[in-house]
This record gives structure tokens, C-alpha cells and sequence, in this order.
């Protein structure tokens, strides 16, 4: 971490499940689609108890219908593929519909937690500070695309299994302890009955695999969470390399490059291979007790057939309905895999979300800069800013920079220049002193490569406004001006400018949108030194013309001045006897 942003502060510890549970459903809460999705979310309710009901009369036709196979009593038989016809058309159609309700209300919920993320993600400087806010704030990219989308589908298909394997439980106990009234067993000649014994046959049949799967299953929570982070870093790496390129074959750098990006993948395919032994022992769980699930009620209910206190039909029901109740009851073994990637992922997601929700809340023994918006002028009072292992500040205790002033902040190289400037922005609270900063919708602040949203010329050239904001001639004028003539037919053109553009021609598109824009005040990050002399004479004329009444506050470690500044200011870096640690 760079000495910029370890002043930070952490996001702390990953909290609970319930801290995560509770700021998942605040999320969704605050949402304005939340009215939808409840109104989904009950109609799948609605659904899945109709089915569940759907269900039980199925079960119950086993009786009559197999009576009937029995009794070779083909009128019966006809009668009873009637009723299955019309009982099956009920659940076809149920099951349509959930289905349908299951897509939208996956949509529905990842509208919510994805719209929320990027309003806490794009509140004013949070961006910026979430790089320094330790793990939970590493490849939001991805947390905000692929894990929501991972979690709140997950959290929609859980949901829906909870619900029908608690309904089916409730719904099929009844019916076994009831059938279970005909089990009676002799040893030694006396005969004694189990109250309600296909119920415990069910239970422990269905306890003892949730068991095992929980022992096996519980660790894919941790493994999968690293797998995430693993999986971010490698495609976070590719990215770097192919939006790199150039520099890269320039250097001859490839060798190096594909050994790093080995690396990284070998970390993948680590954990994944972990993952995979993990989840091989869990299959041969699942499977397992999903194959003796065919034989296990038929040999549980023997003693009742073969007694004569079951008829075959009768029988069917038993089976029908142990297999109904073992089913729900081992739910978790054959989730248990989901249950942990859906942990996993909402540890990855709402600790973004925290992280985010903790960077506006400094730790209590950092002070802060007092900064005071709408000023006329942008005034240092003993203003001081907290680096790492230093306090820097300006040479003069108090500076007042009027409208129309041309000012040069000098500072040698890693004294903390870009640090300085990140404070005037609002980027950097922390310090000592009052800032007094003008409106800012009056101030452009001029990084040492500005950022080009991608779109069309015309937008890049207005953002943060709309181009309808401006006059259409401006847009022309202002490239013609910077001698970007030939990029005037490209105006309505959608494209990635900054990967269309030389470096110089994004130099020469920041000074261009000075000129759409027409600011009061510019701040500078080195944007506007280390120039050649054709665009400095450009750069001289703009500020002696159109921009004539624009005050420039310029932050650089160059001083040459060619007669362009009125003041020369010295930025000094004084080390603290006890250096904060470099990572918090």
C-alpha cells in the first residue's frame, strides 16, 4: 500500500452472518423495486403452497390407483388415469409458473442489491478511498457483477427449497404417523407397535446424511470465499495485461508478464483442486443416500406388508410419503454445497457493501481538514495534510488565492504533491486547518492523466454535464482551438478514447474541455507542466483569452515559470518522530 493511503481507515474484521444478513436485507429495503419483489416473492409463496397441496392429492391417488393394478380392476384403473391426467395438468402448470415467478424474482432481487451497491459505490469520493479500504474493498468489479448476480440468484433458489421442504415435512409427517398406526413388530413372541415409526425411520435416515454433509460441506464456505478473491485477482491481472499491452511488448516484457499471470493462475487452480476434493467426498455423500432412498422406505415399510396390515396401495402411500419427508428433511445434503458458496458470496458482497458504508467514518484518532464549500476564494489556514510517516504543508501558515490568480505550488519529488491535490478535491480529509474551496461546479481539477468515460466526443468533452448543457458550436470550436481539428467528424463517434487517443491528444482534450466547460478555477496535478514548447504556448494563449478570468492553482515539482505565474509556493514534508503504520 502507497504511503498516499495508508492513512486509511479499515474496514475492520468481516462481520458475522447476521451483520451480513442485516445489511443484505437493508439493501433490498432501501430499493425502490422493493414493493416487486415482494409482490414476486408471494406469488412464488402462493405457488409453492398450491404445489405442495397438488402433492399430497398425488400422493393419496397412489392408493386406489394401485389397489386397482391389485384387484386387475380395469374400470378403476381408467377411472384413476383420469384423475392423475387432471392432477398432473394442475402441477404442469404450477410448475410453469414457478419457474417464471423464479427468473423474475432473481432479476428483480439482483436489480436490488446491484443498483444499491453502485449508489453507495459512486457516492462522492467513496470510489476513489475503497482502494485503501483493505480486502473487502479489492476488485469491486466483480463483486458488484459476478457475486451479486451469484448471490442473489442463490439466495432465490435456497429460498424457494427451504420453503417447499418445509411445507412437503409438515404436509407428508402427518401422513406417515398416521400410516404408521399398522407397524406392529414381535420379538420373543409379544407384539408392540412404535408410535409414529416411519416418521423416525425418516429422520434418522435424513439426520445422519445432513450430518456427514455438514462435517464435509462446511469447509467449501472459506474455500469458496478464496476462490472468489483468487479468481478476482487472476482476471484483474488480464485485464492490467491487455489494457497494457503496448508497455508491455515496448519493454519486451512478455515472458515476465505470462510468468506473473502463471502465478496467479496456479493460485486459481490451487484452490479449485481443493475445492474439487472437497466436493467429491460431498457427491459420494449425496449420491449415496440418494440410491438407498429407493430401496430404504420399502425395507423400512416390510413389516406392515408382509404383516398384513398394509395394502399394496396402502404401501405406495407409505413409500411415496417417507420419500417425500426423508427428501425434505435431507435438503441440506444436497445443498450443502450451495449453502456454502451462497456464505462465500455474501461475505464477498456485503463486505463490499460495509466497506463502502465505513469509508465516510475516519477512525476517531485521525483529525480531518474543516472544509468549507461556496467560497469566493480557495483559502489555506494552517491547513496540514497526514501522510503516512509525515505532515506536509505549504511554506506560508495562511494563502488566499483571488479570482483570476495563477499560482505555482512547488514540491520535490515524494513529498506529497498528489496528496496535496487529492486534499483540495476532497479526496483526502485528513489533516489539520480549514480549507476554504470554492463551488464546484466552478472548479475542473486536472489530474496528471484525466479520465475519459467512454461514449461519444461530444459527452467526453462535457462530462460530468450532458452536451445539451452546452452550445453545439462549442464542441467544434474547443477541438479546433487545441489543434484536435481532425477529431471534429468524430464528434458523435462511441468509442474508448482513452485507447483511440495519443497521450498528446488526451493532453490536448483536457485543455479542450477547459474551453467547453469555461471554469473559474482549475487545480492541477502536474497536468499542466513538463509541456512542450508548442502546446505551452497553446496552453499560455488559452489562459490569455478565452480563459483569461480562470484562476489556476498549479501543483508541480517543475519551476519554470515562463512568466505565467504571479506566485511561487514551496510544499514542505515534515516526518513525525513515530511513523503511522503503513497499513491500517
Amino acid at each position: 500500500m502507497s504511503q498516499d493511503q495508508s492513512l486509511l481507515p479499515s474496514s475492520g474484521s468481516a462481520p458475522g452472518i447476521a451483520g451480513q444478513l442485516n445489511s443484505y436485507c437493508d439493501a433490498i429495503g432501501r430499493s425502490p423495486s422493493r414493493y416487486k419483489l415482494l409482490l414476486l416473492a408471494l406469488g412464488l409463496a402462493v405457488v409453492i403452497g398450491a404445489t405442495t397441496i397438488g402433492q399430497l392429492r398425488l400422493n393419496a391417488w397412489n392408493e386406489p390407483f394401485f389397489d386397482a393394478i391389485r384387484n386387475r380392476d380395469l374400470v378403476s384403473f381408467g377411472r384413476q388415469l383420469v384423475v392423475f391426467v387432471a392432477i398432473g395438468g394442475v402441477l404442469i402448470f404450477l410448475n410453469t409458473a414457478q419457474t417464471w415467478l423464479d427468473q423474475r424474482t432473481k432479476l428483480a432481487l439482483r436489480g436490488c442489491v446491484t443498483r444499491d451497491l453502485l449508489v453507495q459505490w459512486f457516492v462522492p469520493r467513496r470510489a476513489v478511498l475503497l482502494a485503501a479500504a483493505g480486502p473487502d474493498g479489492s476488485n469491486p468489479d466483480q463483486r458488484v457483477q459476478e457475486d451479486a448476480r451469484r448471490l442473489t440468484e442463490l439466495t432465490v433458489s435456497l429460498a424457494i427449497g427451504v420453503l417447499q421442504s418445509t411445507l412437503l415435512l409438515f404436509s407428508f409427517v402427518g401422513v406417515l404417523w398416521l400410516l404408521s398406526r399398522g407397524f406392529l413388530f414381535e420379538i420373543g413372541g409379544r407384539s408392540f407397535q412404535i408410535p409414529g415409526f416411519m416418521v423416525w425411520a425418516a429422520l434418522i435416515y435424513a439426520a445422519s446424511g445432513s450430518g456427514l454433509s455438514w462435517v464435509l460441506g462446511r469447509p467449501l464456505i472459506r474455500l469458496n470465499a478464496e476462490r472468489y478473491a483468487r479468481e478476482a485477482e487472476f482476471r484483474s491481472g488480464l485485464m492490467q495485461a491487455n489494457e497494457s499491452s503496448d508497455g508491455i511488448a515496448l519493454s519486451g516484457g512478455e515472458q515476465g508478464e505470462r510468468a506473473r499471470l502463471d502465478r496467479e493462475f496456479d493460485g486459481v487452480v490451487g484452490i479449485v483442486r481443493r475445492i474439487a476434493d472437497v466436493t467429491t467426498l460431498l457427491t459420494g455423500v449425496t449420491a449415496g443416500y440418494g440410491w438407498f432412498a429407493i430401496v430404504a422406505p420399502i425395507a423400512v415399510a416390510a413389516p406392515g406388508y408382509f404383516g398384513g396390515r398394509l395394502s399394496f396401495g396402502e404401501l405406495m402411500v407409505v413409500v411415496g410419503a417417507f420419500n417425500q419427508v426423508q427428501q425434505a428433511l435431507r435438503w441440506y445434503v444436497d445443498n450443502a454445497g450451495n449453502i456454502a458458496d451462497w456464505l462465500a458470496t455474501l461475505q464477498r458482497v456485503m463486505g463490499l457493501r460495509q466497506a463502502l458504508l465505513g469509508l465516510d467514518r475516519s477512525a476517531p484518532s485521525k483529525s480531518r481538514i474543516a472544509v468549507l464549500d461556496n467560497e469566493p476564494a480557495i483559502v489555506l489556514e494552517d491547513v496540514t495534510v497526514d501522510m503516512a510517516d509525515s505532515d506536509i504543508s505549504i511554506n506560508e501558515p495562511n494563502v488566499t488565492i483571488g479570482p483570476g490568480e495563477h499560482v505555482l505550488v512547488i514540491g520535490k519529488p515524494g513529498a506529497g504533491k498528489s496528496t496535496l491535490f487529492r486534499a483540495l478535491a476532497g479526496l483526502w480529509p485528513w489533516g489539520g486547518g480549514r480549507l476554504h474551496l470554492p463551488p464546484k461546479e466552478t472548479t475542473i481539477f486536472l489530474p496528471q492523466r484525466s479520465y475519459l468515460p467512454a461514449g461519444t466526443l461530444r459527452e467526453v468533452l462535457a462530462y460530468p454535464s450532458q452536451p445539451s448543457s452546452f452550445e453545439e458550436k462549442e464542441f467544434a470550436r474547443a477541438l479546433a482551438r487545441t489543434n484536435l481539428d481532425h477529431l471534429i467528424p468524430s464528434l458523435d463517434r462511441i468509442a474508448r478514447w482513452d485507447k483511440d487517443l495519443t497521450v498528446e491528444e488526451q493532453l490536448h482534450l483536457a485543455f479542450a474541455r477547459l474551453l467547453v466547460h469555461r471554469p473559474q478555477w482549475v487545480v492541477s496535478d502536474e497536468a499542466l507542466c513538463h509541456l512542450n514548447d508548442d502546446d505551452r504556448k497553446m496552453l499560455f494563449s488559452l489562459f490569455d483569452n478565452e480563459l483569461s478570468k480562470t484562476s489556476v492553482l498549479s501543483i508541480s515539482s517543475n519551476d519554470a515559470q515562463y512568466g505565467f505565474y504571479s506566485r511561487i509556493l514551496h510544499l514542505n514534508a515534515r516526518r513525525r518522530a513515530e511513523a503511522i503504520p503503513a497499513s491500517v
